[in-house]
């Protein structure tokens, strides 16, 4: 395959995650959060959706391992970033078992102990995508303004699951890591996502 069919494939891939991640996000698990009984025995299918654009993140996520690995193969990173991306969708599809199991739940402690295990199993997989980024990072290249965002972003993905196990009162400082991993995660990915499809035309 031409790279400039697997950059499209990739940059495409890419948008496809974004939007699902934030339908699965910041829709689904938000409004389990804030009212889990309602949402689970009122908005199941919302919720049903929302698994279908979880897996749909790990499936293009693995799309994206394997375009980005046959894009830059000659690196010698690339094999060990692409690892530790298929790491990441392994544990995420791992996580995504404790979702369907809300379903059949009549009371808000076990929906949120549930959605607690997925978050948790989740996180750990971040870590590994955040290594998955700075080693991205640095096999691209450029632009330099992307690269940057791409490092600091798997620098923070890290920092942040590392919080979560270190510091007994994260709670208190949630706010700001998020701010910290979401601002160069989106600027960062996005960024590389766009340039893949600029790249992709214009190469035509």
């Amino acid at each position: 395959m031409t790279p400039v069919k697997l950059s499209k494939i990739t940059g495409i891939s890419y948008l496809i995650i974004f939007f699902a991640a934030i339908f699965g996000n910041f829709l689904v698990l938000e409004a389990i959060l804030n009212d889990p009984v309602n949402t689970i025995q009122n908005d199941g299918l919302m919720v049903r959706f929302g698994i279908i654009a979880f897996l749909l993140t790990v499936v293009f996520d693995v799309v994206v391992a394997w375009a980005l690995f046959e894009l830059f193969k000659s690196h010698t990173l690339s094999l060990l970033s692409t690892l530790f991306r298929m790491m990441h969708a392994a544990i995420m599809g791992v996580a995504l078992y404790t979702l369907p199991l809300t379903l059949n739940l009549n009371t808000a402690e076990q929906i949120l102990t549930q959605v607690e295990q997925f978050n948790t199993i989740w996180l750990i997989g971040l870590f590994f995508f955040g290594i998955h980024l700075i080693l991205l990072g640095n096999i691209i290249g450029r632009p330099k303004i992307i690269v940057f965002f791409l490092i600091i972003a798997g620098v923070m993905y890290m920092i942040d699951t590392g919080a979560h196990f270190l510091l007994s009162d994260y709670d208190s400082y949630s706010t700001i890591f998020l701010a910290l991993v979401a601002i160069p995660s989106i600027i960062g990915e996005m960024s590389f996502a766009i340039w893949l499809l600029i790249k992709g035309v214009r190469d035509e």
